[in-house]
């Protein structure tokens, strides 16, 4: 696993960051800005991770294989 700062480029992981974020600041987490623009979780989150505020976990693309019958699996 690769760690990142930078703001991931899929929106699907994007999303996820920025919920997961959000649920914290909820939470009572406090803010990782100094004068956010927003006081709404959501926005909050998504301003944390364009500025490169947030660490992350990148996973490593699995292998797929297929077996003699065409059957995929990974590896």
């Amino acid at each position: 696993m690769t760690v990142q700062t930078k703001a991931p480029e899929s929106q699907f992981a994007y999303v996820v960051l920025a919920a997961r974020r959000a649920r914290q600041l909820m939470a009572g987490a406090p803010p990782l800005i100094e004068n956010p623009r927003t006081q709404k979780a959501t926005r909050l989150a998504c301003e944390e991770l364009e500025h490169g505020l947030l660490e992350f976990d990148v996973p490593e693309a699995t292998s797929v294989d297929e077996d003699k019958d065409g059957n995929k699996r990974k590896k």
